[in-house]
């Protein structure tokens, strides 16, 4: 095996390792937040405006951490097939993403 495909093969193997970690850092916010919001909700029964604020706030921040990794993602993909799947979950996250901002900013102008 020459030099090149051993970088290539090394180069492979380190992107898959943060694209994972970053995967893991944006579920280990999702899940914080739920949590959270779950506790507050037990907590308290108010109408749990702010705390739904806040969740869909991390719930952005977590699916961050999952988009960069599907970014980072498309440095390794080898095939069309692939290529189009990691296009329609990075499309799909995006438009989640784009749903909960939206959803925050009507949640705050229905609060003002």
């Amino acid at each position: 095996m020459d030099i090149i495909h051993l970088m290539e093969e090394m180069l492979t193997d380190v992107t898959l390792v943060l694209v994972h970690m970053l995967e893991i850092f944006g579920a280990i916010i999702i899940l914080y937040a739920g949590t959270g919001t779950f506790l507050h909700f037990l907590r308290k029964s108010k109408d749990g405006r702010e705390a739904r604020l806040d969740f869909a706030r991390y719930l952005v921040f977590g699916l961050e951490f999952k988009l960069a990794g599907e970014i980072l993602r498309t440095m390794v993909v080898r095939t069309f097939n692939e290529i189009a799947i990691l296009g329609a979950v990075i499309l799909l996250r995006a438009a989640l993403n784009f749903i909960i901002h939206w959803e925050i900013r009507q949640e705050q102008q229905d609060h003002d």
